[in-house]
C-alpha cells in the first residue's frame, strides 16, 4: 500500500507537495486563464521554473518590482490621461489643415527648388492646388477644410499644430518617430512611458489600450503598443473592433461565483510563491499581473464597452445613428468611457494606409474624412461638458503630410500627393493645450515647416511635462543604461503650446 503523500490547503483546494502553478494551470481549471492579456510572454518557457545554473540569470539583477498603481509625478500635472486618434498613413495638412493661397495661384506650375519623393517613378514637379474650400470657424477664426465640418465646431477648443516635423520619409520610420521617439523599433511608445511613470487610476482595467480598426491592422502592426525595453506590463491591450471586445471573459457555468473566486485565490498564493523565488523575471511577473487583472475585468470590462447607460443624444452625437460614423464613433465611445473608469491612455487606430493618398485623392481623402471627422469632434465635445476635457489630452494626427506637387500626373480623377515629413500639420485638445489656437507655421507652399517648428521630440517633452513629468529626470534604468523617449534629442517643452 502507498503512503499517502502530506497535503496543503487553500480554502477548498487541496493539493499534494508535487503541485505547482504550473500544473494548476494545465489542467485547464479556468476558461480565463487562456487570456493572457497582453500575450506578455512569446514562449511559455520564460516563465517555467529556472534551473539553479540557468545560463541566462544574471547575480546583478536587480530585484525591482514593477506594477500598475498610481504614482505621483515629478510636479502637479495638467493632464491625467490622454486619447491619440491615430490617422496612420499621412493625412494631407495642405488639403484639410494648412490654406495656401500662394499654391492656388500656382496650381500646375512647375515646383522651384528642391524635393525629396518617396515614389519617384510616378513623381511631378507640377504644383497642385487644394481642389477643397478652406473657411474661418469658431471665435479664433482658425481656418479649416470643408471636409472637416465636425472639426470647425470644436476650434475654440483645440491648438492646430502647423509645423511638425519628423524628417523621414518613410512610413514606419515617421511612426516610430511619432509614436516610440526614435526611427528605429523595439522602443516603448509612448502609451507605454506613461504607464511606467504614473501607473493607473483603476485595477479593473488595463492602463493601456489600443482600440483597433476592423480593416487592417496600421503599418508597424503591434509595435504601435508594445512596452519595448520596458517590463511587458506596460504594453498595450488591444480592444477588438466588434464584439466581443475583449476575449474570454466568461467562466464556464460551472466554475461561477465561489468556486472561481476559490481558485483563483489558491492560484494567487501559487504564483506569489513561485515568484518570489524569481526576483527580477519581469516577464513572469507582468504574466501574473494579467491574469489577476482579467479576473478583475470580467465585469468592469463588460461594462466599460456597454452603451445601455448613454443617452440617445449621445449616441446620435459620435454618429452611431450613421453608417458612414458608426464604426470609429463606437471607438471614440468607449475610449470616453475607459478613461472616465481611471484608464490613462487610449490609442484608436485608422487601419493600415487609409490616409496614404498617392492616387485618386479626390475621392479617397473625403471617404477617409467622413469616417472620423463627426466622432473626433464629438470626442472633445463629450469630454468638455463631462469636465473631463481640461484633465485629458485629444490628440489627432498621423506620421506624416503630402507633398505640394502632384503624383500619378494620369488624370485628375487619378491624381494624389507622395509623402512629407518636413512640415505637416496635427492637432491637440484639453489637459493644459491651449484653445482656438493655430502654432505653427510652413512655407508659402506647404512643403517645409519654417516657423516655429515641432519636432516629434519636442512634442513628447511637451506631453511629459503636461503629465508631471521632468523629461530629463524620467528614464528606465536597464544594462547599465539609463533610457528615455526622448533618448538625448534634447527635446524642449514648447511653452507657445500650453495654455
Amino acid at each position: 500500500m502507498k503512503s499517502q503523500q502530506p497535503t496543503r490547503r487553500s480554502g477548498n483546494f487541496a493539493s499534494t507537495t508535487a503541485s505547482s502553478r504550473r500544473h494548476f494551470n494545465a489542467t485547464g481549471a479556468m476558461s480565463l486563464m487562456g487570456f493572457a492579456l497582453n500575450a506578455l510572454l512569446q514562449n511559455e518557457r520564460v516563465s517555467a521554473a529556472a534551473p539553479a545554473d540557468d545560463p541566462f540569470a544574471r547575480p546583478e539583477m536587480e530585484p525591482k518590482s514593477y506594477d500598475l498603481k498610481p504614482k505621483s509625478p515629478h510636479f502637479e500635472p495638467r493632464a491625467k490621461a490622454m486619447i491619440s486618434l491615430w490617422m496612420q498613413g499621412g493625412p494631407s495638412h495642405l488639403d484639410l489643415f494648412d490654406p495656401k493661397p500662394e499654391l492656388q495661384k500656382m496650381d500646375g506650375k512647375d515646383f522651384e527648388g528642391d524635393i525629396k519623393y518617396d515614389n519617384a517613378a510616378e513623381a511631378s514637379s507640377k504644383l497642385m492646388a487644394s481642389p477643397w474650400k478652406f473657411h474661418k470657424h469658431g471665435g479664433c477664426g482658425m481656418e479649416i477644410s470643408e471636409l472637416l465640418p465636425g472639426l470647425g465646431e470644436v476650434v475654440d477648443d483645440i491648438t492646430l499644430i502647423r509645423s511638425m516635423h519628423t524628417g523621414v520619409n518613410n512610413h514606419g520610420q515617421s511612426i516610430q518617430a511619432m509614436q516610440n521617439g526614435r526611427i528605429v523599433t523595439g522602443r516603448p511608445t509612448v502609451g507605454s512611458w506613461l504607464t511606467y511613470g504614473l501607473g493607473c487610476e483603476t485595477e479593473n482595467l488595463p492602463a493601456y489600450v489600443a482600440l483597433i480598426d476592423p480593416g487592417q491592422l496600421p503599418v508597424m502592426g503591434v509595435e504601435n503598443w508594445t512596452n519595448g525595453f520596458l517590463p511587458s506590463i506596460y504594453q498595450g491591450t488591444v480592444i477588438r473592433p466588434q464584439a466581443p471586445r475583449i476575449l474570454n471573459l466568461d467562466p464556464p457555468q460551472y466554475l461561477k461565483g465561489a468556486a472561481q473566486t476559490e481558485a483563483l485565490h489558491y492560484l494567487e498564493e501559487l504564483n506569489r510563491e513561485h515568484l518570489a523565488r524569481r526576483a527580477g523575471y519581469h516577464d513572469l511577473e507582468a504574466r501574473i499581473a494579467s491574469y489577476e487583472l482579467a479576473a478583475n475585468m470580467q465585469l468592469a470590462a463588460k461594462e466599460a464597452v456597454d452603451f445601455s447607460t448613454e443617452t440617445q443624444a449621445t449616441l446620435n452625437m459620435y454618429g452611431l445613428e450613421n453608417p458612414e460614423t458608426k464604426e470609429f464613433g463606437a471607438r471614440c465611445l468607449i475610449a470616453r468611457r475607459l478613461i472616465e473608469r481611471g484608464v490613462r491612455f487610449a490609442q484608436i487606430f485608422t487601419e493600415n494606409q487609409r490616409w496614404d493618398h498617392h492616387g485618386s485623392i479626390v475621392s479617397k481623402l473625403p471617404t477617409a474624412c467622413k469616417k472620423v471627422d463627426v466622432p473626433s469632434a464629438a470626442l472633445v465635445k463629450d469630454l468638455k461638458q463631462r469636465g473631463m476635457l481640461d484633465s485629458t489630452i485629444v490628440h489627432w494626427g498621423g506620421e506624416m503630410g503630402r507633398l505640394p506637387v502632384i503624383e500619378n500626373n494620369s488624370g485628375p480623377s487619378r491624381v494624389g500627393r507622395d509623402h512629407n515629413t518636413y512640415g505637416f500639420s496635427m492637432w491637440v485638445a484639453g489637459g493644459g493645450f491651449r484653445r482656438g489656437h493655430v502654432y505653427g507655421a510652413t512655407d508659402e507652399l506647404g512643403h517645409k515647416a519654417v516657423e516655429d517648428v515641432v519636432n516629434h521630440f519636442d512634442y513628447h517633452a511637451t506631453l511629459l511635462h503636461l503629465f508631471g513629468l521632468d523629461a530629463e529626470r524620467f528614464h528606465y534604468d536597464s544594462n547599465n543604461r539609463s533610457l528615455s523617449l526622448l533618448d538625448n534629442q534634447g527635446g524642449r517643452v514648447i511653452t507657445g503650446l500650453l495654455a
